[in-house]
Formats: structure tokens, C-alpha cells, sequence
């Protein structure tokens, strides 16, 4: 049946429509932190939809506000008063940190990211625009268009300028072996060096965790000392937190929470995690920022009335049951577990990452050269040995990316880990 399924996919989808696995797999259905497929294998799901799934797979609070709301009414535009719209920005607003907030919602983070640079550079009447090296952040023309990941920028067309930054990565590139204080030292100095090159750009946009790339990130203070330099010349700070929101790195509620010394972002986005599967993104920007456009605007599908009462639902859940807690204690525990198999597998270069967001990165023994090989083969091992877990990275696709539900149990996270020790070892 699956076969049959995947002949009727290239069928009709697009050949660049990426699938994982030499023989595709379909799920199912799901509960809690195991998904199960079409053959009726289980597996414990250590991607969540990449990042999707936050809190669990059928989650009950979120099912039955959607069965709920549903059976009331499903859409009716952001034209009319939607309750659970207002209610969510109220949230949201709130636990933004963003002073005089206002929020609007998309369908999704490419669309969130999309907004910001509308924003950004409408207020800021300039179409240049910082972004980071080996950075991601979605496919719609605009953020295909900043996206610093070759792998996942198919045109070098824009309709924006783009310059792009170091900092993103550690342990990679011409800074990487400078201690953290030197390393953000450097990298100021390359931005300043930059802006005083180029005309003054709209904003800086940064995943404060890289995902796609493979996980990686700064020291903590660089997009603190970045907002020095950008607040002289008025520059805005875009924070994407389409993967980082909602305290998957377990230290902070926002990734860019660990550079806040020198204030909040001016926009954050998000999306991903607050659905738990149902599709929102939004961004939050101060309201002179967010009401800086001047002609009429509206969303078809952002805010609809069932994807609304999904997220109050699912950040309600979140909030009462500490995830945000749980993924720092078992994120935790599990990047010390997977560390210490690391350093008996010659291929791993490094286990990195925060809370519930972590990295396998693999190279060929002795080398920083990727192995992309290496990778393809943990997934299919650690599908067969009933794990899913992602792949990414940045010059090649040689990072294990490992972002289970924020609700994993500690005996759960040692299940998955022996699973990975097992895949990683049969390289």
C-alpha cells in the first residue's frame, strides 16, 4: 500500500518535494510521543513534525478545542471580530516581552518571517537586510531570498539585498577557535566593518538557534552586542522563533532570551510549536512597527477560529505543566546521554544544543569534512530500530536533528537514545 502511495506522490508532486527514507513512510496516527505507521509499526518520534508536534500527538485539550470549536464555526476571515483570535494576541503579547505589543497571525513561520521583513522594511524605507550565514528561514520568495543555507535557496533572486553575518555557528568558520568573549568580539567588529560598506539596513533577522542548519548557535550575549551596534543606527532586531518559541531550549521561554541584556527584539516571529499540528504563525512587533503599513491588509486563513482555540489550548497546556521545565531537565539528561556515546563513535563531531533541541553533527573520522552518507544511514537504522529523529546542517545534510515532544518522559529519552547508540554504532 505504501509503494502504492509513493507512485501516486511523484505522480503529482514536485520531484523537489523531499521525502525521508529509501522507502517512504506514512503515518498514521499518533499518541503521546509515539507515532505509528501504515503497517502498524510504532515509533518513538523524536522530530515532531519537524517541531510541530509540541506538547504531544493528540494531545486531548487540543483535540477536543478543535472538535469544540469546529462544531461552532470553523473560519470567517480576520473581516469580523474573532474571540479566539483576540485571546491568543492577548497571550501571546503578554509573554512576548515586547513592550506595547501587537501581534498578527499567519498560517505558518515562512509567512510569519514574510511579514517581519514587510514590516521591517516599510518602517525602516530600506530593502537591505542582515542575515545570518547557514541561516533558514522559510520558502516564500522573500525568505528563500535571506536564507544563508545553499541547500535551501533555489534562486539567487530577491527582492531584497541581502548581507550576511558571522555568528551563527560556533565551531565552524574563521572565528571558531576563539574563546566566547573573542568570538562575539570578532563578529561585532564584522558587522560594524560591514555597516560601514552599505547602506543602512531595515533589520537583522537570526534564528537563535539555527534548525534548519543543523542545530547550531552562538555563544550567549552575541545578538545582545549585535543590538548595540544595530539600536545606534536604528536598526531593527528580528528574532525567528518558529523553532525556538515556547521554551523548547528549556533555559528560556524565547531563544533570544539568552541576549537580553540589551532589551527585546523589536519583532518576534513564531509558528510550529504553539499548533501542536494546526497551522499558526504570527509575529509580534511593537505598535508603532506593527501599524507602520499604510494601505489595507487582511488575512483569509490567519486566526481562523479553529487554529486559534488549538493554540490557546495547546500554550495553555504548555504553561500549566512546565514543558519549558521538563525540557531543560530531560533535554538535559539526554544531550549528556547521547555526548557519551559520542565519544566512542569516531564519526560524531559533536552533540550540541539546548533543552529539547539537539544536534548530532557527523563527519568522516579524523575530519570537519560532513558525511551526509553517514547521516542517511543512522535515520534508516534508527527508523528500524523504532526512532524517527530529522536531518540538517549547513555546507551538507550531516546533522542528526533531535526535537522530540516537550512532554518526553526520562524514560522515554533513554529509549531513544539506546535506539540512536545502536544507529550510530552500525555506521
Amino acid at each position: 500500500m505504501t509503494r502504492d502511495l509513493f507512485a501516486r506522490h511523484r505522480a503529482v508532486l514536485p520531484d523537489w518535494l523531499a521525502l525521508y527514507y529509501e522507502d517512504p513512510l506514512e503515518i498514521t496516527h499518533g499518541e503521546g510521543r509515539y507515532v505509528w505507521d501504515a503497517a502498524g509499526n510504532k515509533y518513538l518520534d523524536f522530530f515532531g513534525g519537524i517541531l510541530t508536534t509540541m506538547t504531544a500527538h493528540a494531545l486531548p485539550e487540543v483535540t477536543k478545542a478543535v472538535a469544540e470549536q469546529a462544531g461552532r464555526i470553523v473560519h470567517s476571515s480576520t473581516l469580523y471580530l474573532n474571540r479566539p483570535m483576540v485571546e491568543l494576541a492577548e497571550r501571546v503579547a503578554q509573554l512576548s516581552g515586547i513592550p506595547d505589543a501587537r501581534v498578527f497571525f499567519t498560517t505558518s513561520g515562512t509567512e510569519a518571517n514574510d511579514t517581519a521583513l514587510l514590516l521591517a522594511t516599510a518602517y525602516r524605507r530600506s530593502n537591505a537586510i542582515l542575515a545570518m550565514r547557514n541561516s533558514y528561514h522559510g520558502r516564500s520568495f522573500s525568505t528563500v531570498g535571506i536564507t544563508g543555507n545553499r541547500g535551501w535557496s533555489p534562486t539567487s533572486l530577491s527582492p531584497l539585498q541581502t548581507l550576511y553575518v558571522h555568528g551563527g555557528v560556533r565551531t565552524r568558520g574563521p572565528y571558531a577557535d576563539l574563546d566566547d568573549r573573542d568570538f562575539i568580539d570578532a563578529c561585532v567588529t564584522d558587522l560594524k566593518d560591514l555597516l560601514g560598506h552599505s547602506r543602512a539596513p531595515a533589520a537583522l533577522i537570526a534564528e537563535p538557534v539555527q534548525g534548519v542548519g543543523g542545530f547550531t548557535s552562538p555563544p550567549d550575549g552575541l545578538y545582545a552586542a549585535f543590538r548595540e551596534v544595530l539600536h545606534e543606527r536604528g536598526i531593527l532586531w528580528i528574532s525567528d522563533e518558529v523553532q525556538t518559541g515556547w521554551g523548547r531550549t528549556g533555559e528560556h521561554f524565547w531563544g533570544w532570551q539568552a541576549h537580553a541584556r540589551s532589551g527585546p527584539p523589536d519583532i518576534v516571529t513564531f509558528a510550529k510549536g504553539i499548533g501542536n499540528g494546526m497551522s499558526i504563525g504570527g509575529v509580534v512587533a511593537r505598535a508603532e512597527i506593527m501599524n507602520c503599513l499604510d494601505a489595507n491588509s487582511i488575512s483569509t486563513f490567519g486566526g481562523t477560529q479553529v487554529t486559534m482555540a488549538a493554540g490557546l489550548a495547546n500554550l495553555n497546556h504548555l504553561l500549566e505543566h512546565d514543558l519549558q521545565g521538563n525540557a531543560r531537565r530531560v533535554g538535559g539528561l539526554l544531550i549528556e546521554r547521547l555526548r557519551a556515546v559520542a565519544a566512542q563513535v569516531p564519526h560524531v563531531r559533536e552533540v550540541r544544543g539546548r533543552g529539547l533541541m539537539i544536534g548530532v553533527e557527523l563527519t568522516r573520522p579524523g575530519t570537519d569534512e560532513a558525511a551526509p552518507e553517514a547521516a542517511s544511514t543512522v535515520l534508516e537504522e534508527a527508523r528500524a530500530g523504532g526512532l524517527l529523529v530529522g536531518k540538517g546542517g549547513g555546507h551538507s545534510t550531516s546533522v542528526l536533528r533531535v526535537a522530540p515532544p516537550m512532554s518526553l518522559t526520562v524514560a522515554e529519552a533513554e529509549e531513544g537514545a539506546a535506539i540512536l547508540e545502536r544507529a550510530l554504532r552500525s555506521i
